[in-house]
């Protein structure tokens, strides 16, 4: 078997699969996004790492549980993009893990965006000039904390941090570091123009590799923690993101994948990088002439926990026999489509794709009498999807058609929200057997760094798909709601 480590954003996951995708073990271990200050998100890296640690030990110890004693062939990695960690000359973090909602560069990033320095560093990198990027914290952090910013020896994301604890040396996947908005796509190098305007020396960045570098752990302490043999394989992986696309098959034109967790986004797989001149879309590299074109959407998941946790907690303990997932589900489905006219910009912390305005706020429009609160529920969760339509409508302006969708993440345990994602795209959603698909494309990556040869279609669970098909009299009605939530959003953009 392989084990699947995914370190996201609200929790870090280990899932052991066999070799034709089946899952034979999992477990979550949950952690806070920290906001000490308006704009600020951060996470504490030692929580993650023993997250990384402890979720691998758990399942290691539920196969001796359950089963024979299995070893994993290798242990593949998928984790978060954006996150940045300032470390001294030990590895001791300086700073917590600044992650992708951080918005405390913004005045950097609107700034160098307009220039012409900006344009050529999106051409060169695929990554949009954003808070969300190292490059813009990196400017940040030298004009607001001198001391942290020459005290740094390494400037790195949160799989490069457990990678140095595990093997004493820094390395990046390609596919995080052209996530950076540091990292020249065409050239696979840190590019020269980013890392002068961010002020930093290449030394200060770690080493860029391939995802299928392969590093074996040789301390018997760390290997005794994981429950795991001295001496196993860890291949490096790469982004969550562009291993969802993996994961779900979604590698072929015409193929997208809608991701939603505590964010969201849609990507395609293209052989080129296609930086825009819109500057709407990332370009990030998965393999060589394998790039996955997209949006990242700050407002996934965490819309239906604020609205949930906001709204309905109260309710529920006094009224209802119910927990609160299952009550918003039946008050979305109790609202036809459209939500009789109420539209909602899903803004709640700014926004990246396909706008990449961090001043963007969240707005209900069109607030009546008849408008209860399952109204407002089932706007919310349109007002999120009309935000991944507008990212697919780029993409198909910039790649071609979308025939399928692949979703994944969180999203697709939700089936009114499948349904809404077929009816708004009009196009058909599939689901796969298994949706724990970035941890299954690190799997698949690990697969290939051993040289072990996959035969079509890549897993049993592959042909173990639900399908929904989209309803053509509700997509009329929220084609009407999507212009109107597009003009919406032109006239406000000045207000936020």
């Amino acid at each position: 078997m392989i084990i699947g480590l995914d370190i996201g954003t609200s929790s870090t996951k280990a899932v052991a699969f066999d070799l034709e995708g089946q899952v034979l073990a999992t477990h979550s271990i949950s952690y806070p996004i920290l906001n000490p200050l308006e704009g600020y998100y951060e996470q504490d890296p030692e929580v993650i790492y023993r997250a990384c640690i402890d979720s691998v030990a758990r399942v290691m110890t539920e196969l001796q549980d359950h089963d024979k004693v299995l070893h994993p062939m290798c242990i593949s990695v998928s984790s978060a993009m954006h996150g940045l960690i300032a470390v001294d000359k030990s590895g001791k973090p300086l700073t917590n893990c600044i992650i992708w909602a951080d918005r405390r560069s913004e005045e950097i990033a609107i700034g160098l965006k307009a220039t012409e320095k900006g344009r050529l560093l999106y051409q060169q990198t695929g990554t949009p000039i954003h808070p969300m990027s190292l490059l813009c914290k990196l400017i940040w952090i030298r004009s607001h904390d001198e001391k942290v910013f020459f005290q740094s020896h390494k400037f790195i994301g949160i799989k490069e941090f457990l990678f140095y604890r595990l093997f004493g040396v820094y390395l990046v996947d390609h596919s995080i570091a052209s996530a950076t908005g540091l990292f020249d796509l065409h050239q696979l190098a840190w590019s020269d123009v980013a890392l002068n305007v961010a002020g930093i020396s290449v030394e200060q960045l770690s080493t860029p590799v391939p995802v299928d570098h392969i590093t074996r752990l040789l301390d018997p302490d760390i290997a005794a923690s994981m429950h795991i043999p001295e001496g196993t394989l860890f291949v490096i992986g790469g982004s969550d993101g562009c291993l969802a696309n993996l994961g779900v098959g979604a590698v072929k034109p015409g193929v997208a994948s809608v991701t939603v967790g505590t964010s969201g986004a849609i990507r395609v797989t293209s052989p080129l990088p296609n930086p825009e001149q819109k500057q709407r879309l990332f370009s990030y590299l998965l393999r060589p002439n394998e790039y996955i074109i997209g949006g990242a959407v700050n407002n996934g998941g965490i819309l239906r926990s604020w609205f949930r946790d906001t709204f309905l907690d109260e309710p529920i303990e006094k009224i209802q026999d119910k927990d609160a997932d299952t009550l918003l589900n039946e008050m979305i489905d109790s609202i036809d489509p459209g939500s009789e006219g109420l539209i909602f910009l899903p803004y709640l912390t700014g926004e990246r794709a396909p706008h990449w305005n961090s001043n963007a706020k969240g707005v209900y429009f069109g607030i009546q009498l008849q408008h209860t609160k399952a109204h407002f529920a089932r706007a919310m969760m349109e007002g999120m999807l009309f935000v991944i339509y507008s990212v697919g409508i780029a993409l198909e302006e910039n790649t071609g058609p979308i025939h399928k969708i692949y979703a994944s993440g969180g999203l697709a345990r939700s089936h009114n929200l499948v349904q809404m994602l077929a009816d708004i795209f009009n196009k058909p959603v599939f689901i796969k057997n298994t949706v724990e698909s970035s941890a299954w494309g690190a799997a698949l990556i690990g697969m290939e760094a051993l040289g072990i040869e996959l035969k079509e279609p890549i897993t049993k669970a592959d042909n173990a798909e639900q399908l929904y098909r989209p309803n053509a009299k509700n997509h009329a009605v929220y084609v009407r709601n999507f212009e109107q939530f597009q003009r919406l959003y032109n006239k406000l953009e000045d207000e936020f």
